[in-house]
């Protein structure tokens, strides 16, 4: 237990200096990701995937993704999507994929009509590969490495491995974040979604994986926290993370940890027995004095500005007519063109081009769902059922994913509010169809 307990310690220790150096070094940080691809082909053959290594090096390059873009290191601005499916193309290689995964090859079926429209139908003007890649590479990604994972036999222990793997290199970008900005009060000075406080980066991606790793340290706390000692390192983590998400002034993925770790609760009480329960209640009531207390901190260091954004008004106080910063019009333009297009749509990256044409708005809804709606129609339709319903389905016979309704529920949720512009909506809902196991003495922490 002390050998493991120092070992986690030196990983969570290794990527705040890792973050140190590339804070003082930028050029590391492209070095860094050099490091990530050859040390993991080398560690998934190493091993022949017969754990499942290419889950583990995936996972690690979701969480690597925004500290990678927002440090300029990335080579491909989709670096991830691409290096996510090539890890799974290997495990492929090595441990196959599901012959069953049906709902998944018609799911990647469905795609291609609206790809080959787009090509047609792209202005001359418009980087036609550029636009189509950018669009179609997150769902892309989902399915190939649905069919990877699409009812695959787990161990719980993989799958917190797995969540490690994605939490430690946000470790690593929480660290940069304070460094870039260790004084939130003086950046903020508006209820806007603040830019120097996420690393000079997009908040909204900065704040969807600051939400996924409080999730994951939160569910640390719970289920991994085998002693005092990584019971409080994992819960200080977890605290930093939320401030941090917080002031990013990006409301998305905080929202999306909360409603994920109370999934993950109800999961767990039902499934422990009468002693851990009550110990997961004491837990809950202190979690919640810490939110407040979290909650208190931001709002004195944002000079109660965090209160107003939350609150839907401006820096003056006066209520803000749309409560999503303008993205219902383009979600309106979108659902316009689906209800103008029904059958097909009007093909991949189209929508935006024909909403710029008509309201001079060159923007993107940041939502999946009116985007596949607008570019593949109906086709749309049945892509968004079976995605919902597939894992749905597939719980009835596999209740031990404790897991499954947080993973769903964090896909469906930030591709509402930040589409699928990072990989990790993609790859969080390819592990919610994980066939997972465990012994009793695994569900949480509580019990001990």
């Amino acid at each position: 237990m002390q050998d493991a307990t120092s070992k986690y310690l030196i990983l969570l220790a290794s990527h705040v200096t890792l973050a140190a150096v590339v804070f003082v070094f930028p050029f590391i940080a492209k070095i860094y990701l050099i490091t990530i691809f050859i040390y993991g082909f080398y560690f998934v053959v190493k091993n022949q995937n017969k754990n499942n290594e290419v889950l583990i090096v995936a996972g690690y390059i979701v969480g690597a993704e925004v500290f990678l873009r927002a440090t300029d290191a990335a080579l491909l601005y989709e670096f991830s999507k691409y290096g996510v499916i090539l890890f799974i193309f290997i495990g492929m290689f090595y441990s196959g994929f599901s012959k069953n995964a049906v709902p998944y090859w018609l799911y990647l079926l469905l795609l291609i009509p609206s790809i080959i429209i787009a090509t047609f139908v792209l202005n001359a003007s418009t980087e036609d590969r550029k636009i189509i890649s950018f669009t179609i590479s997150g769902p892309v990604c989902l399915g190939i490495a649905s069919l990877y994972t699409y009812q695959r036999k787990i161990h719980i222990n993989s799958i917190y491995s797995i969540l490690l793997a994605i939490g430690l290199p946000i470790i690593s970008l929480t660290t940069y974040l304070i460094l870039f900005n260790p004084s939130v009060r003086d950046v903020v000075t508006g209820t806007d979604s603040n830019f120097e406080t996420s690393g000079g980066f997009g908040p909204n991606q900065v704040a969807t994986v600051l939400g996924l790793g409080l999730f994951i340290f939160l569910s640390r706390v719970v289920l991994q926290s085998k002693n005092s000692l990584l019971l409080l390192v994992n819960f200080i983590l977890a605290v930093i993370i939320a401030f941090r998400a917080i002031v990013t002034f990006s409301r998305g993925g905080v929202f999306t940890a909360i409603i994920m770790f109370v999934a993950l609760l109800i999961n767990v009480y039902f499934l422990s027995n009468t002693k851990s329960r009550i110990k997961l209640i004491y837990f809950i009531a202190f979690a919640t004095l810490a939110t407040f207390m979290v909650w208190g901190y931001s709002a004195l260091e944002t000079n109660g500005m965090i209160e107003k954004r939350y609150s839907n008004q401006d820096a003056s106080g006066r209520v803000k007519e749309s409560r999503l910063t303008g993205r219902e019009m383009l979600i309106g333009e979108e659902l316009k063109t689906f209800f103008e297009n029904p059958i097909l749509g009007v093909g991949v990256g189209k929508s935006m081009e024909i909403r710029k044409a008509a309201t001079e708005v060159n923007a993107a809804s940041h939502n999946e769902v009116s985007r596949l709606l607008a570019e593949h129609g109906s086709l749309g339709i049945v892509m968004l059922l079976i995605l919902i319903f597939t894992p749905l389905f597939l719980y009835f016979d596999n209740k031990q994913n404790i897991f499954m309704f947080p993973f769903l529920l964090f896909w469906f949720l930030t591709i509402n509010h930040a589409a699928m512009r990072i990989a990790a909506p993609a790859f969080i809902y390819a592990l919610s169809l994980l066939k997972v196991h465990f012994n009793s003495s695994n569900i949480a922490s509580v019990e001990n």
